[in-house]
């Protein structure tokens, strides 16, 4: 099939959309409690409320791509967070903003089933690794953006200067102003929906690895150790990555009295940007080492610095909160390609399961959420440490089928 760069344009942009909505709670995670009058308890629930959603959705998701296809699915994912973003842009309330939230993050979860196998046909097979990395350094730059709109348009809300800081003060509740950046989360996802819908999408045949089975061939995988191991795997892994990033601005506001709407959203973004880093630095690193070492120094290099953001001084937190995104940040990639390699049938069934474990960014912030209401967000915290051990086991009992290739595996070939 010829390829399509405006197409994979598209998907990029895609890529950094999904970025761009899931990403911003962690910020804003300070100013929700002092609006809503909130415990850390009830503040997890929102992480919960958009997460739980790709539990729910993942699989369904799969389905729906197969009845009717890759465009229809991403308009109807892009129409449903769009009505998540305007419903709580419309009724500023605390249980409208779970509702939207939950509508947000089913929206992501059926773009994110849906744009890795158009991906591969927009962009051609021999470029489809190249690209994917590419689409996750798009998803890591809005990531490391999101937190920076936030404060412009906090600060510039409070002293329009602008049309569009001047629409928002007139739009938007005072002293409410975070709740802006739900406006245009609105807008954006209907552009995409007006974008989807005059782009012409070619039509996706599915390898056997994308295909999401029956029911019987999940219950099947299910009854097998190594899926629940590798399901477990990462359901740790984004409970990980979301309990530090959901609670990095309130614990500095804290424990360090930073000011979470400049600083705490600064180190939120260091955190995106780090992660984005170590993204570049591990694709080297797997080119040299077989990806089980890369897995455990990254997980001891993220044990050791939580250990120095949750215990040390001001200086030390504000520089190893966005190093645990720098160390982290090979471990989704290295826990999908381990599980991937270590069954031989079913992939595309596998995957909805993995996908689904996703579901571990509602779980784990909530646990930290409601231990931290109890004695104190750092011992709360201290609860990411077992996730990490679990993620730092999988570098010594994983024995997938086919180890990643290295160039020193490839030159004792030729040898």
């Amino acid at each position: 099939m010829k390829k399509n760069p405006l197409l994979v344009g598209l998907i990029f942009l895609v890529f950094f959309v999904i970025s761009f909505l899931s990403n911003i709670i962690g910020p804003l995670v300070p100013d929700i409690i002092k609006s809503f009058g909130l415990s850390l308890t009830m503040a997890s629930f929102l992480p919960f409320s958009f997460f739980v959603a790709y539990g729910v959705m993942s699989i369904p998701s799969g389905i729906l791509i197969e009845l009717y296809g890759e465009k229809k699915v991403m308009l109807l994912a892009f129409l449903v967070s769009s009505t998540g973003a305007f419903l709580f842009a419309l009724n500023s309330s605390y249980l409208f903003y779970l509702i939207s939230l939950f509508l947000i993050g089913s929206g992501m979860a059926m773009l994110q089933v849906a744009i890795n196998p158009l991906l591969r046909v927009t962009g051609g097979e021999k470029e489809f690794a190249f690209n994917s990395v590419l689409g996750q350094l798009f998803f890591g730059l809005a990531s490391f953006i999101s937190p920076l709109v936030y404060t412009y348009l906090v600060i510039n809300t409070n002293q329009p200067n602008s049309f569009i800081t001047r629409l928002i003060k007139n739009i938007t509740i005072p002293n409410l102003e975070w709740i802006s950046l739900y406006w245009i989360f609105a807008i954006i996802s209907l552009a995409m929906v007006f974008l989807i819908m005059i782009s012409n999408f070619p039509k996706v045949e599915r390898k056997e690895n994308e295909k999401s089975g029956a029911i019987e061939t999940h219950l099947k995988l299910l009854k097998k150790p190594i899926v629940l191991l590798y399901f477990l795997a990462i359901f740790c892994y984004v409970g990980t990555e979301q309990g530090v990033a959901n609670w990095i601005s309130q614990f500095l506001e804290i424990y360090h009295d930073i000011d979470p709407q400049v600083q705490g959203a600064k180190t939120i973004s260091n955190f995106w940007g780090m992660m984005t880093l170590g993204t570049l630095l591990g694709l080297l690193l797997l080119k040299f080492l077989d990806s089980r070492k890369v897995l455990i120094v990254a997980s001891v290099g993220t044990t050791f610095f939580l250990i120095s953001a949750l215990f040390g001084s001001t200086e030390q937190a504000l520089i190893a909160f966005p190093l645990i995104g720098f160390f982290i940040s090979t471990m989704w990639s290295i826990i999908i390609s381990l599980a991937l390699n270590s069954v031989t049938e079913a992939h595309g069934s596998f995957s909805g399961i993995l996908v689904t474990g996703i579901a571990g960014g509602a779980i784990i912030p909530f646990i930290v959420g409601a231990l931290g209401d109890v004695f104190g967000l750092k011992t709360g915290m201290l609860f990411l440490f077992i996730t990490l051990f679990f993620i730092l086991s999988i570098g010594f009992w994983s024995k997938p089928l086919i180890n990643n290739e290295t160039l020193l595996n490839i030159s004792r070939k030729k040898d």
